[in-house]
């Protein structure tokens, strides 16, 4: 879904220097800043699980990259109402991850209700096409895992084999995550999805070597 740029946001974002990462820490996150383990999240949206967790999760350093500046700007603004210390934003594509992270720098991948581009020919700009998981995987370290969720069965079905054929072991899988009850924390479209009464599909993929 297209978010409508406000005027104000641009603005904001070119003064904000708390959240907003204008300086380049590839390689150096966890020596510049005191956290236990560094957990990305590809495509945050509106922020509210990345903000969630980095409330719940003190001493672990949350990453969100999101392309859409309203949506970054609002995430920012939910980390300030927070007061949080361990959240950074960058506002940028995936296909650039490589020249914000390190090889092996991250601990962990979450992978949340991206576009499902189903128009035929577009299967490409799926964060779970190759082009993508290249990235993912130089950038995770190794045992490291992607957490991946959907409402869109297609996308699902897609990115099962598309991940496992380029290297990634499924660890876990559900074709309904929520069936035993509400899991936290949760995305805003996610919450949404399961008033609705819509399945969640969900898989967690581990990088491994060996």
């Amino acid at each position: 879904m297209r978010i409508r740029k406000k005027k104000w946001v641009h603005p904001f974002l070119e003064t904000e220097d708390q959240y907003l990462l204008k300086e380049n820490l590839k390689g150096q996150y966890l020596q510049k800043y005191p956290f236990s383990k560094l957990i990305l999240e590809v495509g945050m949206g509106m922020g509210d699980f990345i903000i969630s967790s980095a409330k719940e999760h003190r001493d672990v350093l949350y990453i969100g990259l999101e392309k859409d500046e309203t949506c970054v700007a609002k995430t920012i603004l939910k980390a300030q109402e927070a007061k949080l210390d361990n959240l950074l934003i960058i506002n940028d594509n995936a296909q650039k991850l490589c020249d914000y992270f390190e090889d092996e720098e991250v601990d962990m991948i979450y992978l949340q209700f991206s576009d499902p581009w189903p128009k035929k020919g577009h299967y490409k700009r799926r964060l779970t096409y190759e082009t993508f998981l290249r990235n993912y995987m130089a950038i995770l370290k190794n045992k490291a895992t992607i957490y991946f969720k959907t409402d869109n069965e297609g996308l699902y079905c897609f990115s099962l084999p598309s991940m496992t054929n380029f290297g990634f072991k499924l660890v876990e899988m559900s074709l309904d995550y929520h069936a035993d009850g509400k899991k936290y924390p949760m995305t805003g479209y996610e919450e949404k999805f399961i008033d609705q009464g819509m399945k969640i599909y969900y898989a967690l993929f581990q990088k491994d070597k060996n």
